[in-house]
């Protein structure tokens, strides 16, 4: 029913590649299981596999085959507290097996593409609309001691920029809300749909504040125009507090300059890319 690319999964860690070769069974177990007929090629992202699909009825959908980690596995639990509301709309799901039957959206369609105000608009729209609280059963971050991961790194990060994130981290976490969050809102991960013109998808959702995700929105479509007044247009479109915005999107460059450092060692121009984005 599908052929999965060689390089899906490649970076996600143990038990990836077995779980990689299961796809095209499970692909045919959900489709069995939901009365669903293949509608198009498969896509895939970084954790997760999707094939346009259709139902019983002839309803376009989607379904989505998802590693499941510590941050997508809560990703049906917020799309059911969303509701459809700015958000695809989750039609069915088993939690056990990372299987979500999905809102059919325009694929080729993102904010990637759009005017970069008019996708500030939508986002910022979003950051202000879905705050919703969030339950006990969602997960919180819990912030890293960045002092000492830069230290088992060789100190790619200059000392006093990991002492003063690890800082913020500890006193942002402290006294932070329990809002609904999705840590991952970026251009590419809003789509044209019909019930409304943009719809959100693959949200990393956890229990915060909303401003923890503001920086996803500075380092997508990074150089098209001032990352401060980017910054300052995103706090005010979705009625953030720009100080603890700053505080976290601080912390989570320099948190995000550590992730590069190890992960992208073997790539210096990628790894470069994301230390400029840091910087800014």
């Amino acid at each position: 029913m599908i052929t999965v690319p060689d390089d899906f999964a490649t970076t996600l860690g143990e038990g990836a590649l077995a779980w990689r070769g299961t796809l095209p069974d499970l692909a045919s177990e959900f489709c069995d299981r939901w009365g669903l007929t293949p509608d198009g090629g498969l896509l895939n992202g970084f954790v997760g596999v999707v094939l346009p699909v259709r139902r019983a009825d002839g309803e376009p959908a989607a379904l989505k085959l998802t590693w499941l980690d510590e941050e997508t596995r809560q990703e049906p639990l917020a799309l059911r507290a969303w509701d459809g509301d700015g958000v695809v709309r989750l039609l069915d799901h088993d939690d056990e097996r990372g299987a979500l039957l999905l809102e059919r959206l325009d694929h080729t369609r993102d904010l990637e593409r759009e005017p970069l105000a008019d996708a500030l608009a939508v986002t910022g729209g979003l950051l202000r609309r879905l705050r919703l609280p969030a339950g006990p059963e969602f997960r919180r971050h819990s912030p890293s001691d960045l002092v000492a991961e830069n230290a088992a790194l060789g100190g790619p990060v200059p000392a006093a920029f990991a002492a003063r994130a690890t800082e913020l981290g500890r006193e942002l976490a402290a006294t932070a809300g329990d809002t609904l969050v999705n840590e991952d809102l970026h251009f590419q991960n809003v789509l044209r749909g019909e019930r409304e013109p943009w719809l959100m998808i693959d949200p990393k959702p956890l229990a915060g504040d909303r401003e923890f995700g503001v920086i996803p929105l500075l380092w997508n479509r990074f150089g098209e125009d001032d990352v401060r007044e980017r910054f300052a247009a995103l706090c005010d479109l979705g009625e953030l507090d720009a100080e603890r915005a700053r505080a976290w999107t601080f912390y989570r460059a320099v948190d995000n300059w550590l992730w590069s450092a190890e992960f992208h060692r073997d790539d210096p121009a990628l790894c470069s890319e994301h230390i400029a984005r840091a910087l800014a």
